[in-house]
This record gives structure tokens, C-alpha cells and sequence, in this order.
């Protein structure tokens, strides 16, 4: 349990001071009695009709307590969890993604496994796609509107252009938080390493970290090396994985790595990914269940005071 304004609380030490006075002026009926030999204070004093104005004084104390509890505004985690969660995929379309290892290419088989892990969300999460190849740019802002996010991501485009990773994972960060009061997670994914943009991804995952966002990392790269073709002089390229990178990633923003080796592997870890993302508690108020239990308290006072069967004077 958590408090909205714990500094209520403080107001908690009227209670001693109202013990104080409630004893003193005890102290002083009964050396009144005494001293004037009031036979009626005194039987008083030691009698039911003394218990029964005890009792009312400690239901008091208790009604005290209890609406500076509510005052306080208490917070309980319930067992479902926040309204859904603000899930960002980022998607490398760079020039290697055009690479025909995944079947028919890296990136039309990336399309796929995202379309997989859009179906697979919560009717209550937000889906966004982000893309970055020589810079960053939003395919699909961050919707509840699954159809829409699905439409955007079967028009996206195959490019020619370098991998600026962490311009991708910055411009998600900044996506993610776009829909307040909801989980945000990440689903980054990349064939290559961060050679463009203006952002490097050390920069990108404090950003990430700075605003509590977990990011999943994928790296899609066949066992064996891939040749993209060659360079001006005959010699063959490449296409290079950076795992480190996107390990590192995963590991500092509390997400995970997964490794795609063909297409059917990374169908299976969009498919997952779901069931991964870790959806918080939420807390919710209970002040008015406090309230109403001081209401309750109260009415039973007066029933014990005025009702049929009363025991209170």
C-alpha cells in the first residue's frame, strides 16, 4: 500500500493530545466528586454509564484516525494490472534488410513476425511503428487502432540506405511516452550496426532508461555470412550483426536479447514477445472505501446512541 499525501499523517499526533485532555478531565470529574461528595458522580465514575462514555470516546479516536487515513489518500496494487501498455516496434529497413536469407527477404519476413506481435497484444495496449535506416522516421503513430498500425506496416518500403540505430531507438523512446499513465515497452529490431544518424545508441539507451522503458532487442543474422555485394574494387561486403550492441540494450533498460537466425525463428519470438512484456500493477485508490467505513463506524454510533436497543448514554 502507498499514499497519494502521506503528510496527512502527521496530523495522527492530535490523537496523544486528545488522549491527554480526554484523562485530565477524568481526573478532575472524579476529584470534584470526591471533593463535594456527589454520590451521584461518583457511582457515576464507577459504573456501566462510565464504560459506555469510554467507549464512545475510543470510536471517536478511531473516526479521527480513519479519515485522516482517508485524507492521506491510500493506494492498494489490485490484482489486474494498468490499462494496457504503449508498445513501440522499431524496424531496421536499411539495405541489408533487402537480403534474401529470410525467406522472401529480412525485412518482408520482419513485416510478418511484427504483423504476429500486433495480433497477439491486448485490446487495451497501443501499438507504434518506428523506422530507421540513414535516419529515423514514424511509419505508424502509437494507436489503440490495430487495423491502422496493420495498414502502415504492410505499406512500408524497402531502402538503400546506412543503419542509424540509435536515431530508431530515440525516436521510439520519445513515441512511447506520447500516451501517458501506461506501461511502455520496445520491440527493437536490427540486421546491422549503428553507422548513421546523429543519436549513437550509448545516448539512446539513457534516454530510455531516463524515461523507465523497457526494450526487447532482436538480431536477425543467418548462421553463415551473408555477402551484400561488394565494394568499388571487386571485394565482397558483408552483413555484419553488432549482438554486442543490442544485448546491451536489452541488458540496461531491465529487457531481453533474442537472436533470429531464419524466419521461422522470428515469427516464433514475435509471437512470444507478449507474453513477455511485464505489465505493472496498478494502484488504486481506496480513500472513498475509507471513507465510507467511518460513515459505517458513525452510524453505528449513533444506532448504539439513539436506537431501539442503545447502550450509550
Amino acid at each position: 500500500m502507498n499514499f497519494e499525501n502521506p503528510l496527512w499523517f502527521i496530523a495522527l499526533l492530535l490523537i496523544p493530545l486528545i488522549w491527554y485532555f480526554y484523562k485530565e478531565s477524568i481526573k478532575k470529574k472524579k476529584a470534584a466528586a470526591i471533593k463535594f461528595s456527589n454520590i451521584s458522580l461518583i457511582k457515576e465514575a464507577g459504573t456501566g454509564k462510565s464504560k459506555a462514555k469510554e467507549v464512545l470516546f475510543y470510536i471517536h479516536i478511531i473516526l479521527i484516525a480513519i479519515l485522516i487515513t482517508a485524507l492521506a489518500d491510500p493506494h492498494i496494487p489490485l490484482r489486474q494490472t494498468k490499462e494496457g501498455v504503449n508498445v513501440v516496434i522499431v524496424m531496421d529497413i536499411s539495405g541489408s534488410m533487402a537480403v534474401t536469407d529470410y525467406k522472401p527477404t529480412r525485412l518482408e519476413a520482419a513485416k510478418e513476425s511484427a504483423r504476429i506481435l500486433i495480433n497477439e497484444l491486448s485490446s487495451k495496449d497501443n501499438a507504434g511503428i518506428v523506422v530507421f535506416s540513414s535516419g529515423a522516421t514514424t511509419s505508424a503513430y502509437l494507436s489503440p487502432y490495430r487495423d491502422k498500425v496493420l495498414e502502415k506496416l504492410a505499406a512500408i518500403k524497402q531502402t538503400e540506405g546506412e543503419t542509424a540505430l540509435g536515431d530508431g531507438l530515440a525516436l521510439a523512446v520519445d513515441m512511447a511516452t506520447s500516451i501517458p499513465n501506461k506501461k511502455r515497452v520496445i520491440i527493437l529490431m536490427s540486421d546491422g550496426v549503428n553507422n548513421a544518424g546523429v543519436i549513437n545508441p550509448d545516448e539512446a539507451i539513457r534516454f530510455a532508461k531516463t524515461n523507465g522503458i523497457q526494450v526487447y532487442t532482436v538480431g536477425i543474422g543467418s548462421q553463415d555470412e551473408v555477402i551484400l555485394g561488394s565494394d568499388w574494387l571487386g571485394n565482397p561486403q558483408y552483413a555484419n550483426l553488432d549482438e554486442a550492441t543490442l544485448q546491451k540494450i536489452a541488458k540496461e533498460t531491465n529487457g531481453q536479447y533474442f537472436k533470429s537466425v531464419d524466419s521461422s525463428t522470428l515469427s516464433r519470438i514475435y509471437s512470444e514477445l507478449p507474453k513477455k512484456i511485464e505489465r505493472e500493477p496498478e494502484y488504486s485508490s481506496i480513500k472513498d472505501w475509507v471513507i465510507l467505513v467511518s460513515i459505517g463506524i458513525l452510524l453505528a454510533e449513533l444506532y448504539l446512541r439513539f436506537g431501539r436497543y442503545r447502550i450509550l448514554p
